[in-house]
């Protein structure tokens, strides 16, 4: 008698700058920042959700100013922030049946970002 195992698998969550091209392996294409990235139109940015609710707020993205030597603290005043956001349990919850999730940002450091914090906090909530 064969076993049926329901395994459910958990999104895989990607990142990727919103400048570079859209590919079929990006799954959901979410716009995580808060503002909007410079030079693309809005007809060709080719997202499927902007999610600014859970983007770092504007103080924190201010301070932080892709200034790598505050990383450490921004890492964890953002991962404060989201603890505290009741838009992150919404987020979740209508993407963990997604396969893949890219998370779009415009800051030319794809190492030091809020994607980068945020694809951590989601992969061990999802």
């Amino acid at each position: 008698m064969p076993y049926i195992i329901n395994v459910q698998m958990k999104p895989l969550v990607k990142i990727k700058r919103i400048y570079e091209p859209v590919e079929k392996s990006d799954g959901i294409r979410i716009l995580v920042d808060r503002l909007w990235p410079r030079g693309i139109k809005k007809e060709d940015a080719a997202i499927d959700e902007w999610v600014k609710t859970i983007a770092p707020s504007d103080d924190l993205r201010k301070w932080f100013n892709h200034d790598i030597s505050r990383w450490k603290s921004f890492e964890q005043k953002y991962k404060q922030e989201l603890q505290a956001n009741k838009d992150i349990e919404a987020f979740v919850s209508s993407h963990k049946k997604d396969k893949v999730i890219t998370l779009l940002f415009s800051a030319k450091d794809p190492l030091y970002n809020n994607a980068v914090v945020l694809q951590q906090y989601l992969k061990a909530m999802l």
